[in-house]
């Protein structure tokens, strides 16, 4: 799994260096913002159900959607939001990159479910933040960043 520190180890050693004075800034940057990170991890770990819900509520409302995937795409956001939990820890996209990410398509093509709903979800999650309620604005950039 991909961190800030095998990542910059990993570019410093394909490139045939030793990691530079730049290579460590990066790494005390992802450090610095470690609190806010973990701040978000927690807030996300204790609501996860809840804003799964809000958010297939938000997306499902309309009936623009077949309600029929209604329990697929709850599935679906959770899992996502875990992975999104695990990189706030971990401080890196490496979870989704390597868990989420890859094939997403073709398995959201053969259950049916249109990927425009889970686009509608996370824009409806991220613009739900708020600050101060949810999480400060540090915590809340993170979070952000990752949906």
């Amino acid at each position: 799994m991909k961190s800030a520190v095998t990542t910059v180890i990993t570019a410093a050693d394909a490139a045939g260096r030793f990691p530079d004075i730049s290579d460590l800034k990066a790494v005390k940057a992802s450090f610095d913002r470690a609190a806010a990170r973990m701040e978000a991890a927690e807030k996300l770990a204790s609501g996860i159900d809840n804003v799964t819900a809000d958010a297939l509520k938000a997306v499902y409302s309309d009936g623009k959607y077949d309600l029929a995937t209604r329990d697929k795409c709850a599935r679906d956001i959770n899992h996502y939001l875990r992975l999104i939990n695990y990189c706030l820890i971990a401080g890196s996209t490496g979870p989704l990159d390597e868990w989420g990410i890859a094939g997403v398509r073709e398995v959201f093509r053969t259950l049916g479910i249109p990927t425009s709903a889970y686009i509608e979800a996370f824009s409806y999650i991220r613009e739900r933040v708020c600050v101060p309620r949810d999480m400060d604005q540090q915590a809340a950039n993170e979070f952000k960043d990752l949906l």
